[in-house]
């Protein structure tokens, strides 16, 4: 049987702004507008807008939602104030393998809101039922909301401009991980407003992002192009991510893959005792891990990219595999990331990476590349 992709909800307006469309995760969305490499730089040195409603999208509700939550992720949410966000935090089994990191908004604390990573936009809410019922939270809803929603981002420098031209005049007062609840953008309630961002610039310039309903968001993308923000889609989203070293599931991480060897601490609370996994991960925290994910840097104008799979080898020896890897418009080198044995992960020495059947020079380097 053939698995049929899902269009995003703003496929037709992708289409209208010019976008290029092709397959990530199971859903039909734009690539690029034209150029991926002016999409990344606008968004380092100016803005620019991504509808990302392909990640998916949870309303979490009921008496015993905190209670549940609490003993489902990896992190301690009992110190997350209404209208801040507690993310990324991690689905993990049993075994402390990463099967999700996922975003959490705090709007009561019998109504929290998630946002999830593409791949796992069914698998994620069938991991939550199942626990659900096997604790007896029988109170507790998880609906999925993503067809009938967006969920727009405006990220760089000057997206709080962007922000203000949408109507929206609290862009600069609102801090990094908080958001509003029912904000008014472009005089129509949405969801929320949040103010985080996944790109990497200063604290000042983080994004901001918009979930509201679809005609809403479509109003939002266009509005946002025509006061500036370059349209931009997930090629350059991935080199973005990259260039900060944030992992992606399905590819950096996974359920193959535990938080401690991919040195992905800011989804956890080694301290909490009761969660899903947690006592398998402060198991392997103490006891150490066997390898460890590390950035990989090509010499300056080398254009070749790193690949998922390929092997790194300290000469003869083969001592680890790449999980991502892209050319980095601000580096003007291909940088990527893997996992190598601990016993050759010294940061600064150099190893020799696989890249279509030659080998190329890589300096172990730590994150993020800029």
């Amino acid at each position: 049987m053939f698995n049929i992709a899902r269009e995003v909800p703003l496929l037709n307006v992708q289409r209208e702004l010019g976008g290029s469309i092709g397959e990530f995760a199971g859903w039909l969305t734009a690539m690029d507008y034209g150029n991926p490499v002016e999409e990344h730089l606008a968004t380092r040195t100016s803005v620019s807008v991504f509808d990302v409603s392909h990640m998916g999208r949870y309303v979490i509700r009921g008496g015993s939602t905190f209670k549940f939550l609490q003993r489902l992720v990896s992190k301690d949410l009992s110190g997350v104030e209404r209208g801040s966000m507690s993310g990324p935090v991690l689905l993990m089994n049993e075994e402390a393998r990463i099967k999700d990191d996922i975003m959490l908004y705090k709007v009561d604390e019998d109504l929290w809101l998630a946002v999830v990573n593409a791949p796992n936009v069914v698998k994620d809410r069938e991991w939550m039922l199942a626990w659900r019922d096997r604790w007896g939270y029988t109170d507790v809803e998880v609906e999925d909301v993503t067809l009938k929603s967006t969920l727009v981002s405006i990220q760089g420098p000057k997206a709080a401009e962007v922000m203000e031209g949408l109507g929206f005049s609290n862009a600069k007062d609102l801090k990094i991980l908080e958001f509003i609840y029912k904000a008014e953008v472009l005089g129509k309630e949405t969801l929320l407003v949040s103010h985080s961002g996944w790109t990497g610039e200063e604290v000042r310039s983080y994004g901001f992002e918009v979930w509201t309903d679809v005609n809403h968001g479509g109003e939002i993308l266009r509005k946002s192009v025509a006061l500036g923000a370059r349209p931009a889609g997930l090629i350059a989203r991935d080199s973005l991510r990259l260039e900060m070293g944030y992992t992606l599931i399905g590819e950096d991480t996974g359920e193959d893959v535990n938080p401690i060897e991919a040195r992905y601490w800011l989804p956890l609370t080694l301290e909490k005792e009761e969660c899903v996994g947690c006592p398998k991960l402060r198991e392997i925290y103490e006891e150490g891990v066997s390898r460890i994910r590390v950035g990989l840097k090509l010499r300056k104008g080398v254009r070749s990219i790193p690949r998922h799979g390929s092997g790194i080898y300290a000469g003869g020896r083969l001592v680890g595999r790449v999980t991502s890897g892209v050319f980095s418009p601000c580096l003007n080198s291909g940088i990527g990331m893997g996992y190598v044995d601990v016993n050759h992960a010294y940061i600064g020495s150099r190893l020799d990476l696989e890249i279509r059947g030659a080998r190329q020079k890589a300096k172990i380097v730590d994150f993020p590349f800029i």
